[in-house]
């Protein structure tokens, strides 16, 4: 009895302790992930703060980090666009056309399937994400050199606002790649999705399949697809800057920023997608 007992109270201690040590780790997860949203908030508020008082300032020298900006994260990124265009429609179609053709309806849904899947959701979210891995992360890493070699110290001497120099053509030029790339995926996947149908020949006529589009989308789909397509840009940036930007950093901390940057823009951009997709809902 003695020995039983014995080992019942050692097995509470053993779970109680285990649930300490799950709840400190919860804890310090839960605090930790509240200063990085207090930080990232600050930080816009400061970025937007800017960007209304200071967008006409030194236009000749924004203007062309903006068109930089904008090329980077959208014309330089074309080629790599085309492919993901002609990819997603050869697999949205390939998976859709078997499984519509057994419930008899191949001349029917093809073209809502497009819009509902590709237009609304995985169209803004992968070229989200897909920017996010080439920009995004050489955000962090070409910030957070500047700041550990001392660039910015520099700029702020000269009497230069680094957010306005480095933050706010960033933002510009990320949300308008992200939403001018999304609507080149979009055509580029509907396209690719009806060859990769005529291919498996689909007896669907292009008048028809461009009718069941036109009839799955309304202005809203439009509206919220190019405010969303921002979102994502302005977020992105916003987030891979704090990190490459707002906290001093050693050239050998730059990885870890770079990762808890992509980490936090993924888990911001599934946030704005779920708010929007609330928003098809209730509209």
């Amino acid at each position: 009895m003695q020995e039983s007992e014995t080992t019942m109270l050692i097995a509470q201690q053993l779970r109680s302790g285990l649930s300490r040590l799950y709840a400190d780790l919860l804890g310090r997860r839960v605090f930790k992930f509240l200063l990085a949203l207090h930080g990232v908030g600050a930080f816009a508020l400061i970025t937007f703060g800017v960007m209304l008082g200071k967008f006409s300032v030194a236009r000749c020298v924004v203007r062309p980090l903006v068109a930089r900006e904008i090329s980077r994260a959208g014309v330089k990124l074309l080629p790599m666009f085309l492919f993901a265009s002609l990819a997603m429609g050869f697999l949205i179609i390939g998976q859709a056309a078997p499984w519509v053709s057994r419930v008899g309806g191949e001349n029917t849904f093809l073209g809502d399937i497009m819009a509902i899947v590709v237009v609304r959701e995985l169209g803004p979210l992968l070229t989200a994400f897909l920017v996010l891995a080439r920009v995004g992360t050489a955000n962090v890493v070409e910030l957070g050199t500047a700041r550990a070699m001392g660039e910015v110290e520099s700029l702020e001497a000269l009497g230069i606002d680094p957010v306005h120099y480095f933050v706010m053509p960033r933002v510009i030029g990320m949300a308008v790649g992200i939403f001018s790339l999304t609507v080149y995926l979009i055509l580029g996947t509907v396209g690719s999705g009806y060859l990769w149908a005529f291919v498996q020949h689909v007896p669907l006529q292009p008048s028809d399949y461009f009718n069941q589009l036109a009839g799955a989308l309304s202005y809203l789909d439009f509206i919220l697809l190019a405010l969303k397509t921002c979102a994502f840009g302005c977020i992105i940036a916003i987030v891979t800057c704090y990190h490459g930007l707002a906290q001093p950093l050693q050239l050998d901390q730059i990885s870890n920023a770079t990762v808890r940057a992509v980490g936090q823009s993924v888990i911001a951009c599934v946030l704005i997608d779920a708010l929007f997709i609330i928003a098809y809902l209730t509209v």
